[in-house]
Parts: C-alpha cells; structure tokens; sequence
C-alpha cells in the first residue's frame, strides 16, 4: 500500500507529538516511585522508557546523518512512499491492535534490554528529548525521498529499511511500549490505593 509521503511523515509527526504530550503532561508529574515500580515482574514505566531510548540512540543519529547525506546530494522528495515487505512486516509486526493489545509478545534483543533499576526521571528527560529529535527528523525528512534512503536496522546492520520503514516501525514500537508503560503505572497505582 502507497502513502502519500507528505502526508506519511505529517501523520507520524502528530502521533510523536502524543506521545511527547503524554511524557510532558503526565508522567512528569507522577513520583519516581511509581515510574518504577514493577508490578508483578513486568517491565516498570522506567524499563520501558530505557528500552525505548536504546533505540533511539541507535536510530536517531542513524536517520540524522542519512538524511544529511542525502540533502547534500540534492535529494528530491517523492509524491508516494512504497513501503519495503520487509520494513512493512516489522511495522505491522510491532503495531498494536485496536484498543491497545499486542499482536503478539517478542522477547527483547540482548542489547536492548533494560537494567533492572534505571533512573526514572533520567529515562524520561531522555525520552523526551528524543520525541523532540524525532519530530525535528520527521520534518526533515519531508525535504528527501524517504524511498531512497536505506537505514541499517539495529539487531542485522547488513539488513537495511527505507527511511520511511524505519520511522513506520520506530513510531509502531514507541506506541507499543507506551502502552505497556501505562499498563505498568495504572497496576501500581491500583496496588497502591488502600482496598
């Protein structure tokens, strides 16, 4: 399935901005106790958050540098975006169903996985501040053909997604373990209050 790519990158830019709202507006406020606190030996809302800055840290410079190469060589934008199968089936495969479930469970590659205590608010000024990189590339990205550019994905770097892919699975993995974050703060909260 085709997207308009203008409209692609506007749409992904919007839904990075809820989740910005949500880390600013609300998690902000909550006590660190709460951010980490793992309920009944999941994730906490910390793990998450580090988990999904391991990523970023990999993938946000990664699409930096390709979009600035790629404006150097004059990239043009393209009218449509054609998703790759296999960026496609990594989209699909990390996307949420309707009302939040998950397809399916997957266990975390090695290199990604959170330590046991990370610092909660530390995670989450990180993670904020990756939402805002996030948006900035989006826009970039507007100005090349997120066709073109191929990113080495983290766990297979010889395997590389379209540029547009990437921020398909990248967007698709932020909303999945948001929700397994909010999961994490809503079990805690209902520990916490008194019966």
């Amino acid at each position: 399935m085709t997207h308009p790519s203008a409209q692609l990158l506007e749409s992904l830019h919007r839904q990075t901005e809820i989740f910005l709202q949500k880390a600013i507006s609300e998690w902000q406020m909550l006590p660190p106790e709460i951010l980490s606190a793992q309920p009944a030996g999941q994730w906490s809302a910390a793990q998450c958050l580090e988990h999904l800055n391991i990523y970023g840290r990999y993938y946000l410079p990664a699409i930096e540098k390709a979009i600035r190469e790629e404006k150097r060589k004059g990239s043009r934008p393209a009218d449509l975006f054609r998703p790759g199968w296999l960026g496609d089936y990594f989209a699909k495969l990390m996307r949420p169903l309707p009302g939040g479930r998950l397809k399916s469970k997957m266990k975390s590659p090695k290199n990604a996985v959170p330590s046991p205590q990370p610092d909660a608010r530390a995670m989450l000024a990180e993670f904020i501040d990756q939402q805002e990189k996030l948006q900035q590339l989006l826009t970039g990205a507007a100005g090349v053909d997120i066709n073109r550019i191929r990113i080495p994905i983290s766990i297979a770097p010889w395997l590389r997604l379209k540029l547009g892919d990437t921020f398909l699975f990248l967007t698709a993995h932020i909303e999945r373990h948001l929700l397994q974050a909010e999961r994490a703060i809503d079990a805690t909260r209902q520990q916490s209050v008194p019966a």
